[in-house]
C-alpha cells in the first residue's frame, strides 16, 4: 500500500498528541524517534476485515478463548499483560538463567530497560495511523485480563507487547546463547498471551515479531549499545560461572568480532625484537576472550565515527611464545634486531625495565597490542613512535601527562627523539577510546591495553594462535 502525503501528515499529527513524554528517571534510548525505521513503511498495513488473513486472524482468535479453561496458561497470559520492563524481564529470566533485577545486574538491567526505551518509540506511529479496532472490542466481549477501559479506542497494530517481549528474548538469547532456544519459546508464549488475552489479532502479533526484528538490528548500529552489550555480557559470564567457555572456546577471533580491524601480526612474521617467528604462532590472526574482543568491537565502532580503523599487532599470546622470548633473552649474542627495536638498551634490562615479562598478560587472552589507521590518508597514524619500540620513548607520559592531556613541550626539546604535541596528541585518541570502553593502559607501552575485568584473571593459556 503506498502511503499519500496525506496520510502521513495525519499520522504525524496524531502521533504528536500520544507520543508521551520522558519522565526524568526513564531509562536514556539508544535513539531517539526520528532515527529510527518508521514502521509504518517497514510493515505491510494490517489485514482487509474481508480478507482470507482476517478469517484467520478470527479463527486464532476463537483459538485464544479455548485456552482461557486452562487456569496455568491463563495465570500466565494475565502475568504477560502486565506492562512493565521489569514483569517482562522477570518473566524471561526463568529460561536465560539468571535473575535480573537492577540491583543484582544493573549492567544487563540497562542493557534491557534502555534497548526497550528504544524500540517502544517505533510502535506509536503505526498505532496511530492504522488504529485498528481489538478483538474484544469488535465482538463486545470481555478480556481475560481486565483491559477493556485501558485499551479500549487504543490501536492494536502493531503488539506493544509481543514487540517489547521479542526485543527482549533477541537480548537476552545474545547474552546466554546456551539458553536461546528456552527464551524464544517463553518469548513465543509471551506473544501468543496477547492472543489469548483478546488484545490482539494474530497479525498483529506476527507483525510485531518483525518490528523486534527490525529494532534489534537498529540498536546493533550504536556504539553506545555495543559497548553496554559487551559490560551485560561480561556481567553474566562472572555471574555464572558455568557459562562460560573454557580454552580455545572462550576465544573470539578479531577479524570475525572486528571486521574492519587491520591485522599486522608481527610474531608471526621475522619483523619483530627477536627477528624469528615466534613459537605458537601457527597463523596470522588475531584472538582475544570473547569478552575483551565485545569491549575491542565497541572501540572500533567509537574510532570510526572519527575516522580510524584499529590496527592489531598482537593480541592473545600463548605461554610458548613468552617462552621463547626468555630463551632469546638469556642468548646475549644475538643481537639481530637491536638497531631497529632497542638500540639504546642492553638485553640483560628489557626484563627487569617491563619491555617483557615471563608471565604476559597477553597470555590470558584480554590483552591486546594495537594503534590507529587513518581511512583518509590510508596510513597509521603518526604516534611518534613504532610498536615494541623498548626505550622511553614508548611511554605514555612521554612529553607529556596522558592523565591531564597536558604535553610538555620542554620535556620535548629536551629529548632526542622528543615527540611533537600532534604526536602526544595522537596516542590520546587512542588512549581515551580504550579507556571508555573498559581497558587499562600500562606505564611502558602507548600501544599496550588490557580490559580492565578481564575474565581469567590467573589462567595463562597455551593453544597455538592458529
Amino acid at each position: 500500500m503506498k502511503l499519500s502525503q496525506y496520510s502521513l501528515a495525519a499520522a504525524a499529527l496524531a502521533l504528536a498528541f500520544i507520543l508521551p513524554v520522558r519522565a526524568q528517571n526513564d531509562p536514556e534510548p539508544f535513539f531517539t524517534t526520528e532515527e529510527l525505521p518508521d514502521l509504518i513503511r517497514s510493515l505491510p498495513a494490517p489485514p482487509d476485515t474481508l480478507s482470507a488473513a482476517f478469517t484467520y486472524d478470527i479463527m486464532r482468535y476463537m483459538w485464544g478463548k479455548t485456552q482461557r479453561p486452562d487456569s496455568a496458561r491463563a495465570a500466565m497470559a494475565r502475568r504477560d499483560a502486565v506492562w512493565s520492563y521489569g514483569a517482562l524481564i522477570t518473566e524471561l529470566s526463568v529460561p536465560f538463567g539468571l535473575a535480573v533485577s537492577e540491583e543484582a545486574t544493573p549492567e544487563i538491567w540497562a542493557l534491557m530497560t534502555r534497548s526497550l526505551a528504544t524500540t517502544d518509540q517505533m510502535r506509536v506511529a503505526p498505532k496511530a495511523f492504522y488504529h485498528r479496532m481489538r478483538p474484544f472490542e469488535r465482538f463486545h466481549e470481555a478480556m481475560l485480563t481486565g483491559e477493556e477501559k485501558e485499551l479500549s479506542g487504543e490501536g492494536s497494530y502493531p503488539s506493544g507487547h509481543t514487540m517489547r517481549g521479542w526485543t527482549a528474548a533477541l537480548l537476552l538469547a545474545e547474552i546466554n546463547p546456551a539458553a536461546a532456544e528456552a527464551i524464544y519459546e517463553r518469548a513465543w508464549a509471551y506473544g501468543e498471551s496477547r492472543i489469548i488475552a483478546g488484545a490482539h489479532w494474530q497479525s498483529d502479533v506476527d507483525a510485531s515479531r518483525i518490528a523486534a526484528g527490525i529494532g534489534y538490528a537498529r540498536l546493533q548500529t550504536s556504539p553506545a549499545f555495543r559497548a553496554q552489550m559487551a559490560r551485560a555480557c561480561q556481567e553474566f559470564r562472572r555471574l555464572v560461572p558455568s557459562a562460560r567457555p573454557v580454552g580455545r572456546d572462550a576465544f573470539a577471533s578479531l577479524t570475525e568480532a572486528i571486521p574492519d580491524a587491520i591485522l599486522e601480526i608481527r610474531y608471526f612474521s621475522s619483523y619483530n625484537f627477536v627477528g624469528d617467528r615466534i613459537d605458537g604462532y601457527l597463523a596470522p590472526v588475531a584472538l582475544m576472550t570473547r569478552e575483551a574482543a565485545d569491549s575491542l568491537r565497541a572501540v572500533s565502532d567509537d574510532v570510526m565515527r572519527l575516522g580510524y580503523r584499529l590496527k592489531i599487532f598482537d593480541a592473545y599470546r600463548p605461554q610458548m611464545a613468552v617462552d621463547h622470548f626468555v630463551r632469546w633473552a638469556r642468548n646475549r649474542r644475538d643481537t639481530r634486531m637491536k638497531a631497529y627495536f632497542y638500540p639504546d638498551l642492553n638485553k640483560n634490562v628489557l626484563f627487569p625495565r617491563g619491555y617483557i615479562a615471563s608471565k604476559s598478560g597477553h597470555t590470558r587472552g584480554s590483552t591486546v597490542d594495537l594503534t590507529l589507521f587513518d581511512m583518509a590518508t590510508g596510513k597509521e597514524v603518526d604516534m611518534g613512535g613504532t610498536f615494541d619500540w623498548f626505550g622511553i620513548e614508548s611511554h605514555p607520559d612521554f612529553c607529556g601527562n596522558p592523565d591531564t592531556a597536558v604535553y610538555d613541550a620542554a620535556a620535548a626539546a629536551a629529548s632526542p627523539r622528543g615527540i611533537s604535541e600532534e604526536q602526544f596528541r595522537n596516542r590520546l585518541i587512542l588512549r581515551e577510546a580504550m579507556l571508555r570502553h573498559g581497558f587499562k593502559p600500562i606505564s611502558e607501552e602507548w600501544w599496550h591495553f588490557t580490559l580492565r575485568n578481564e575474565p581469567y584473571p590467573d589462567t595463562y593459556f597455551n593453544f597455538p594462535v592458529e
